[in-house]
């Protein structure tokens, strides 16, 4: 059996050595020991969000402390080309479900896209609060799937926004129902033509329930953007991306080589 995963802090794990002591607080330390009921002798993994992982054993546990001894410490890297997740505000919390699927198949970051019909707006308070929910449903997600990387819910932007995104991308695709050509064609041919080194970033851009407006397919294809067709079906807002990473992961030999 898998152990259980918690996370710390990003840099908590930096100066750990096998043979020593890491002494879990907060949040996930009551979680380990009022939910999860773990004590001494109990195998136990942390992780940082950033890569690294210990796995050792609980030596100590108290309601607001978890102290375990490190038996390993691993650090995964971050694959040069990261797959992010541009996804439009849905209603009915279909964005957040695509963010969280997208998480556990591993996904590198979100972006939430406030397109033009979007039927859900974030503004003000409101804002920073689903912002703040989008994080804790990936951190959650990620938990869940027992990720090194806790994937980055980056700000909110508008399609003038994103166009600076893609821009700066390796490569931006739009998921649309007129595309000719197929997803994995087009990801097969930007991996044969694609000389970079270093990391590089594929947008995969799902629209809402109302569909990515001609506008905007014509602005983000301005700034470098291509359509691309995802399957004979039309997909919800929550599906879609999810099913894109899968095939971009498999293309792209992410679950093959994790560092590819």
């Amino acid at each position: 059996m898998s152990n259980p995963v918690f996370f710390s802090t990003a840099g908590s794990l930096d100066h750990m050595v096998p043979g020593g002591r890491f002494v879990l607080d907060g949040p996930e330390a009551r979680h380990a020991v009022t939910v999860k009921r773990l004590g001494p002798g109990e195998s136990v993994d942390i992780a940082d969000g950033a890569g690294k992982r210990l796995t050792g054993t609980v030596v100590a546990s108290s309601p607001a402390e978890l102290t375990v001894e490190c038996a390993a410490l691993d650090e995964e890297a971050r694959p040069d080309i990261r797959l992010v997740l541009v996804q439009a505000l849905a209603k009915g919390d279909r964005d957040e479900l695509a963010a969280e699927t997208a998480t556990e198949l591993g996904i590198d970051a979100v972006i939430p896209w406030q397109s033009e019909r979007s039927i859900v707006r974030w503004k003000g308070e409101r804002a920073a609060k689903a912002h703040a929910k989008w994080q804790s449903v990936v951190t959650a997600a990620a938990k869940q799937a027992r990720r090194a990387w806790i994937p980055e819910v980056r700000a909110a932007v508008d399609t003038p926004g994103l166009a600076v995104a893609v821009a700066a991308a390796g490569l931006a695709v739009i998921l649309h129902e007129d595309a000719v050509r197929p997803l994995r064609s087009v990801l097969e041919s930007w991996q044969l033509s694609d000389h970079g080194k270093g990391p590089r970033e594929v947008l995969l851009i799902v629209g809402p329930e109302g569909g990515i407006s001609p506008r905007e397919v014509t602005r983000l294809c301005g700034a470098g953007a291509v359509t691309a067709l995802l399957g004979h079906h039309v997909l919800r807002s929550s599906t879609a991306g999810p099913a894109a990473v899968v095939l971009a992961s498999d293309v792209l030999g992410r679950w093959t080589n994790p560092s590819g």
